[in-house]
């Protein structure tokens, strides 16, 4: 399943994205990201609606990709600036084409819960 969520973007460049896109940064920036418990920069573990999760971070094209490799649900996302509108694109994905309504209930509360404009 995919789900997209977009924040209008007036004061940041792909690099300023990048930056603030830190693991130290996430619980700041998303309130379903609640502590972070290890930050090694590239991966870590965090505590989120969700429970405890390793998580990597990695640099994609205009922005930042998440994994939590250990999730039963392949949770991903990525947050990057849009080319033509310098809007910021959140895309999420999991390994399934259906889930329980709480659970995207949950994908849909953690998508509308990151707060880019600090």
């Amino acid at each position: 399943m995919e789900f997209f969520n977009t924040i209008e973007n007036s004061k940041l460049n792909v690099r300023n994205l990048k930056e603030l896109l830190s693991i130290k940064n996430l619980p700041i920036l998303c309130h379903s990201i609640h502590t972070i418990i290890s930050d090694e920069q590239k991966n870590g573990i965090i505590y989120c609606l969700w429970g405890e999760f390793e998580i990597n971070r990695e640099d994609i094209r205009s922005g930042i990709r998440f994994s939590l490799p250990n999730c039963p649900n392949a949770l991903v996302w990525s947050i990057t600036m849009d080319d033509d509108s310098d809007n910021i694109i959140i895309h999420c994905t999991i390994n399934k084409s259906r889930h329980e309504d709480d659970f995207i209930d949950s994908i849909e509360e953690f998508m509308n819960d990151w707060d880019l404009i600090i």
